[in-house]
């Protein structure tokens, strides 16, 4: 993706005397056969020079030497997608050749010193395999794809299956305490390893990830849930001390025992990574997040609660020993403790009510064949229906495995005629004015009625919708 107008940009660099590579995790993804999902550049061009260079660009970083050049400049058509305000879809990223000055806040680095090795640039980056450089311009036995500067064996943990930093990792991390994520989000992603003293300062250094903003720490997990690695993505968090620091309510879920004739695969929490092992790659943010919070209300809600005595003949001690194990109320809890979740993380309002409406509807497909036609149609007009039905089918497959009411829903669905959910409504509040009702709240009490009547399809026309009205309804 974009490579021609990232050849473009190198091309144009070389031929006003600067250096100019492919860097970081372009040349990460060529090495491992995967292709690039966007192009950067670095450079020795400082970017003063760069914007003099073409005629159009943004600085959207100038403060750490990055600027942004449309693809249109470099001779290539942005997608759709990419049109409008800045953004890497639509451009190359041309980074200045730098070296950092202290991260006094944790993220980044008070000031930047412009170099011109390409050397120095690599040694203040985060991980080896993001640490590669590549000048496609030079070909050279040893690739494919051009020349390759490895100064930090980059290539070798790509080789290795090992995700590790560039230079001391507690230095590293530090620096910049959201590279803890990154590399829990590389390792998952890739299906890497973390090496050992890499995880260790990980570890030491899990309590500083609350000096990150939690908007950062929301998008990484994001990309963690969404790239199709979600499972071992928060295995690495729960190993590394992360998922405690930045997700409490998740850890929260571990040794919480449920009833096993429903949950054969053990506690909560083992349940969860196994619903989350079942995202595909490219799912949406709100399934995914609704996936890992489903169940977020029952460590609050978890109890024993006594059994019934036992039948005639039965023994009477030690037959149910432990009580039957139930979380009353545990949708309510978990609304509300991931509102407060998602309100933490400043997911939109949009965001945070699909999510929520997600974890208030995941238990409604256990009515699903005794709802009556209006309530069942009303239920799969929710927003983003089909999301609903993709959590309850992962949420049956990470349990007990029978997805004979998912079958059974999709299967009803497909049976209403088109126009039969949301059928145009019979009568209106003006048709209960001109029948002399007194306008007010009840309005609402008496369209639910003719709607739900409509949906039931016991009334079909205006006449029978008056009729019912009047039947049911006094005036007041």
């Amino acid at each position: 993706m974009h490579r021609k107008a990232a050849l473009a940009a190198l091309k144009t660099l070389r031929r006003h005397g600067h250096q100019a590579l492919w860097a970081g995790g372009c040349v990460r993804d060529l090495l491992l056969g995967r292709e690039p999902a966007d192009y950067d550049v670095a450079t020795s061009a400082t970017p003063d020079e760069v914007m003099r260079l073409f005629p159009e660009t943004y600085a959207v970083g100038a403060h750490f030497g990055v600027v942004l050049v449309p693809l249109r400049v470099l001779g290539e058509t942005a997608s759709p997608k990419a049109e409008g305000a800045p953004s890497k879809l639509g451009h190359i990223e041309v980074a200045t050749f730098r070296s950092d000055g202290a991260y006094l806040d944790g993220r980044h680095p008070d000031a930047v010193r412009y170099t011109d090795s390409p050397r120095h640039d690599v040694e203040r980056r985060d991980f080896t395999i993001n640490g590669l450089l590549l000048d496609p311009l030079s070909p050279h036995p040893d690739t494919p794809f051009g020349k390759l500067l490895d100064y930090v064996g980059g290539r070798r943990d790509l080789e290795r299956g090992v995700v590790r930093t560039i230079g001391e990792p507690v230095l590293r991390f530090t620096e910049d305490k959201l590279r803890m994520l990154r590399a829990v989000r590389f390792a998952a992603r890739f299906g890497f390893e973390i090496e050992r003293p890499t995880m260790e300062a990980m570890r030491a250094l899990s309590a500083q990830l609350r000096q990150v903003s939690q908007e950062r720490i929301r998008d990484e997990l994001t990309r963690m849930l969404t790239e199709g690695r979600a499972r071992r993505a928060f295995e690495l968090l729960d190993e590394s001390g992360l998922l405690a620091q930045a997700l409490p309510e998740i850890t929260r879920m571990k040794g919480v025992e449920q009833p096993p004739q429903f949950h054969p695969e053990g506690d909560v929490f083992v349940h969860t990574l196994l619903l989350l092992q079942g995202l595909p790659a490219g799912c949406s943010l709100t399934l995914a997040w609704g996936a890992l919070l489903h169940d977020v209300g029952k460590p609050a809600t978890f109890r024993r609660a006594p059994d019934p005595a036992p039948p005639a003949g039965a023994p009477s001690v030690g037959a149910y020993p432990s009580g039957r194990i139930r979380f009353d109320g545990h949708v309510e809890i978990g609304m509300r403790i991931a509102g407060e979740l998602l309100t933490r993380l400043r997911f939109s309002n949009r965001e945070r009510e699909q999510i929520v409406a997600l974890i208030e509807h995941h238990m409604r497909f256990i009515e699903a064949r005794r709802m009556k036609d209006s309530t069942f149609k009303k239920f799969v007009r929710l927003p983003e229906f089909d999301e609903h039905l993709e959590l309850h089918r992962l949420d049956c497959l990470a349990s007990h495995g029978s997805l004979d009411l998912y079958h059974f829903t999709r299967e009803r669905l497909q049976s209403i005629p088109a126009g039969a959910v949301r059928p145009r409504p019979l009568i209106n509040g003006h048709d209960l004015i001109a029948a002399g009702f007194q306008p007010g709240p009840r309005f609402a009490e008496i369209l639910a009625a003719v709607e739900d009547a409509q949906l039931d399809g016991s009334i079909t026309t205006r006449e029978e919708a008056m009729g019912l009205v009047e039947s049911n309804f006094r005036r007041r």
